[in-house]
């Protein structure tokens, strides 16, 4: 008896994914147009086709997609205007470069906050979805995802806070950008595909960056030492134009939501967090390197001279209408659930 009613749920179930199927089938086609800036080799650019594909597998073929890598349809710094202005129908998009625009999600950018992409990422994700639509309005937002932390590299040996006064520093996001201040160094802007010519030229000295991409993008041929810490986390989301998401079907809709969920988050950041993870020992092993191991009262140090960060964050939300008490106490309860945070 058992036997048979599992059978009826299976055929019963493969009945209803065919009507469905049938059903987007007859849907008009959509193509999304999906922008990034890194380049196509980046572990990004396999991330964005597995989710591309699996959509248009799911809407029975109605959604499909073209991706352009590399800032083709725009600068890094314009993603999030491109996806609102429909330059873009999806794009890669870092709130930490574009200072005091995005406040709440810059939380995540504060220094050792998380231990790994994967869990960061699903705290991230769960903890800024009650906040995207507030601070991300006029795009569809889909997730959040953060990158395996990082570090900083530089030009000359660097093992405490104060090593950093006069250095002129490429900083991840707004956050790293602080920080460079508040020790008494200079910030020179740029993007990741930029950051390269800036150090080979001497425009500056040092830069944070994650570790594999430090070999992808070329920075190990212009920095000798980096520090062996998890100092820093970039954070990130993929968003959606507006009207494109709400010209679709309901069932198209429906597809789009299934790919827009924590669980998508994640999956979308591994590829990237392992790519970055194994970076560390290539880097290593590279000739004329040196991973500066710091000890416990240097690493005391770097996070002690963080800790003002959280208080500038504050400040920057408090500004902007937010509750920053209430937004923190739910960041740090995301990080704790998933196991995320730096012990």
């Amino acid at each position: 008896m058992k036997s048979r009613q599992a059978a009826l749920r299976i055929v019963l179930s493969l009945s209803a994914a065919l009507v469905a199927n049938t059903a987007l089938a007859a849907d008009p086609p959509v193509q999304l147009r999906l922008s990034h800036w890194v380049p196509p080799s980046h572990p990004l650019q396999t991330s964005i086709e597995d989710w591309a594909n699996d959509i248009k597998t799911e809407s029975g073929g109605t959604i499909t997609a073209a991706i352009f890598p590399a800032e083709q349809l725009g600068k890094a710094f314009d993603h999030y205007d491109m996806a609102r202005d429909g330059i873009a129908d999806g794009a890669y998009v870092s709130p930490g470069y574009q200072p005091g625009r995005f406040p709440i999600i810059g939380l995540s950018d504060v220094p050792f906050n998380y231990t790994d992409a994967k869990s960061g990422t699903a705290a991230v994700d769960q903890w800024y979805r009650q906040y995207a639509a507030r601070e991300m309005r006029d795009v569809h937002y889909c997730f959040a995802f953060v990158q395996d932390p990082g570090t900083l590299f530089s030009k000359t040996k660097v093992t405490v806070p104060a090593d950093l006064k006069g250095l002129k520093i490429r900083p991840a996001n707004a956050t790293t950008g602080a920080f460079v201040t508040l020790l008494g160094g200079n910030n020179v802007q740029a993007s990741a595909p930029q950051s390269r010519d800036l150090l080979d030229r001497g425009v500056a000295d040092g830069i944070f960056f994650p570790w594999g991409s430090t070999i992808l993008f070329g920075i190990d041929k212009v920095i000798k030492d980096a520090i062996n810490t998890q100092m820093y986390t970039a954070t990130f989301v993929w968003v959606l134009n507006k009207d494109k998401y709400d010209g679709m079907t309901a069932g198209q809709k429906k597809v789009i939501d299934n790919h827009c969920t924590s669980e998508w988050a994640v999956r979308f950041a591994s590829p990237w967090a392992d790519f970055e993870n194994a970076g560390r020992a290539k880097v290593a092993a590279e000739p004329g390197h040196e991973i500066v191991d710091l000890t416990p009262a240097q690493l005391q140090e770097w996070r002690t001279a963080a800790a003002p960060l959280r208080q500038t964050w504050a400040d920057g939300v408090k500004k902007a209408g937010g509750n920053p008490q209430t937004i923190a106490a739910a960041f740090d309860a995301a990080v704790a659930a998933h196991h995320a945070g730096i012990q």
